[in-house]
């Protein structure tokens, strides 16, 4: 037969009822004040001297407040204990402790825990949840949040359990300590649990936790709000992390995967990947960025459309040594993801690991959320998938994804698992594709042949104009319209302004390159007065415009739209640099060409000659004016090889364009 302890409130009641008796016989007439004294003397002999939990100011030495002089802690064994649901746990994950006290059903008033490196520096680590009941408050210590918890009310409890987040930062063996007050005078201090070992997570393991019950049938429900980490065999210190294929496991068989670039799922490659898991209403989403990106959050968003705008997406955030979700809605016009009227607990964090730079999260959503009046149905909708990282964080939303994005080409039901794909990229690989034959194909030779061949094949005609304009013309004609069908063919993709470096320049090219065809349309005659300024404003123009499309295909090789390889930046700079010593050439060769035209002119002189002599100069004059300049040779030999160097360029440019992300076919 088990004898129980009695407890606080047994003594008080006691103590209460034997002063009022003995006030009943001696003071009669007092008994009521006796009676109350005795209830505050009780009373202000609380389990703990605050009673709504230990102040910050106790966070190293874990006394209670009153603790010294008379009141000293108890140095006998404790008959209350610290247990953890496992003795391993990885970075990120949840473990469930229980303050529970033996024989079961004893009670205490106050406590207070925290989880410390079992090592030097012994620092505080990790994080506890609040709890469900509201026995729990949580605490901040060596200025950091939640990392110490102490009770809300000095009322008895049979058990607290709490939920501890271990950091993603940390590798090593942790000891979790408590103060634990049965009465005023009766604590224990520095009870200590078992050791648990920090490792690596193990992504493929993972358990919901046990639900206890409370003692004396109270029901109380302590499971947590997120996963335990629970190791299918005893994982050894120092273990070796798992794996990072194993995130891959199962995909297309009993969940749906997809990342960036497209096709990396097949050969586990993703910069950026998401993973669906579906059972019954449960809605399970992984979420991991790519070694060695920098990321500073992966995200993915579910779109009606596949474009950006109007999507609920759940973000994994690092954060002061720990990763945050968030859920974002999205605003195309102009866009942005912004958590206000989202719902948060829409969506829970299972577990999370930050590791040599990798995020990782697994999240569970609720099958229905409801954004702005917005319903998003997991349960019967089909969504795009949109998968997307970045470098940067706004105040109070994630910011652009740089890294990279890429929406699935369908849209799914969640539940139906599938091989999942991405959208097509070939509006874009036209666009660069145009963009790349207009500004460095067409555009370049029309200009050699506007500034050096006017006196070359003289006397040579094409449709009645002179064969360098009628070149010019036909080059330029046809950089106008690749650059008008290139422009179309992004809006029609995007369907809306998306500004940045390469979206201004080539904004600003477009536009120039629009109006110089109508400009050439108001040209002044030969010798109007007014033919010097046309001439002015049409080569600033044209030569502008080719300046700036050079400029905004080089910003083009960093947008992770474009999934250009970053030594594309060297081929463009080959480009420059053989364009410029091109011109430099053709210069050169003009130079001397003007300079043997003016000796020829001055080697007689006028006033010396005869009538007969005078008209046969002016003859010959006219005769040379119809003839090639000097050096034509040279300039035609020059033109070829720049013509077929400039194929080259621009064939391997579409190419790597066209085969975008180029790496894939090497792997």
């Amino acid at each position: 037969m088990m004898v129980s302890t009695p407890t606080l409130t047994d003594r008080c009641l006691k103590m209460s009822l034997s002063t009022l008796a003995l006030d009943l016989l001696v003071r009669k007439r007092c008994w009521l004040l006796v009676a109350l004294g005795a209830l505050l003397s009780c009373g202000c002999h609380s389990v703990w001297a605050l009673p709504q939990g230990a102040p910050e100011t106790v966070c190293d030495t874990m006394l209670p407040f009153h603790a010294g002089g008379s009141v000293l802690p108890e140095n006998s064994v404790s008959p209350f204990s610290i247990e953890t649901s496992s003795s391993v746990v990885g970075q990120g994950q949840t473990l469930r402790i229980d303050v529970t006290g033996a024989p079961a059903g004893l009670s205490f008033g106050g406590f207070m825990i925290q989880a410390r490196n079992r090592n030097p520096p012994y620092q505080i680590v990790g994080q506890f949840s609040p709890s469900r009941d509201g026995t729990v408050k949580l605490m901040n210590c060596e200025n950091s949040v939640n990392n110490s918890a102490t009770h809300s009310n000095a009322g008895p409890k049979p058990q607290v359990s709490i939920d501890w987040q271990s950091p993603v930062d940390f590798l090593g063996q942790v000891v979790f300590n408590a103060t634990v007050a049965q009465s005023y005078n009766q604590f224990w201090v520095g009870i200590p649990s078992n050791p648990v070992q920090v490792v690596r997570r193990d992504v493929s393991s993972a358990a919901p936790l046990p639900t206890p019950s409370s003692p004396n049938n109270n029901n109380f429900n302590y499971a947590s709000t997120r996963s335990p980490y629970v190791p299918p065999s005893y994982v050894a210190p120092n273990a070796v992390a798992a794996s990072e294929d194993s995130f891959y496991d199962g995909c297309g068989q009993s969940k749906n995967c997809f990342g960036f670039p497209n096709g990396c799922v097949a050969t586990k490659s993703c910069t950026s990947v998401s993973a669906v898991t579906v059972r019954g209403d449960i809605y399970e989403f992984e979420l991991r960025s790519g070694k060695g990106t920098n990321a500073a959050y992966v995200a993915l968003g579910l779109s009606d459309d596949a474009k950006m705008g109007e999507d609920l997406t759940t973000e994994c955030v690092p954060e002061n040594g720990r990763i945050n979700l968030y859920s974002s809605y999205t605003s195309a016009n102009p866009y942005s993801a912004v958590r206000v009227n989202v719902p948060q607990n829409s969506a829970r964090l299972l577990n999370a690991s930050l590791v040599d730079g990798v995020i990782y999260c697994k999240v569970q959503r609720e099958p229905l959320t409801v954004v702005q009046g917005r319903s998003f149905d997991l349960r019967n909708g089909a969504y795009h998938m949109l998968v997307a990282s970045g470098s940067s964080l706004k105040e109070n939303s994630v910011g652009y994804h740089d890294i990279g994005r890429l929406p699935s080409g369908s849209p799914i039901n969640l539940a139906v698992v599938q091989d999942v794909g991405g959208s097509s990229q070939l509006l874009v690989r036209l666009h660069g594709a145009f963009m790349i034959a207009a500004w460095i194909g067409t555009t370049s030779l029309g200009i050699i042949f506007a500034r050096y061949f006017k006196q070359t094949w003289v006397g040579s005609q094409t449709c009645g104009k002179d064969q360098w304009f009628a070149w010019h013309r036909m080059l330029m004609v046809t950089t106008w319209t690749l650059t008008v069908v290139a422009y179309i063919l992004i809006w029609v993709e995007l369907k809306r302004a998306v500004w940045h470096a390469h979206s201004i320049t080539g904004l600003i090219t477009v536009i120039l390159c629009f109006i110089q065809p109508i400009g050439a349309l108001f040209r002044p005659g030969p010798n109007d007065k007014k033919r010097p300024y046309f001439n002015w404003g049409h080569w600033l123009g044209g030569n502008l415009a080719h300046i700036l499309a050079i400029v905004a295909i080089f910003f083009s090789v960093k947008l992770p739209k474009a999934e250009l390889p970053e030594w594309m930046d060297w081929i463009l700079v080959g480009f420059v640099v053989f364009h410029v010593l091109v011109h430099l050439i053709f210069s050169i060769s003009g130079i001397a060409s003007d300079r043997q035209q003016s000796q020829r002119i001055n080697t007689f002189q006028m006033g010396d000659m005869t009538h007969h002599q005078q008209h046969a100069m002016r003859n010959g004059m006219s005769m040379e004016r119809k003839m090639d300049a000097p050096y034509a040779a040279l300039r035609k030999g020059l033109l070829g090889v720049y013509s077929v160097v400039l194929i080259l360029f621009v064939v391997v440019l579409i190419l790597l364009v066209a085969l975008a992300p180029i790496e894939k076919l090497f792997e």
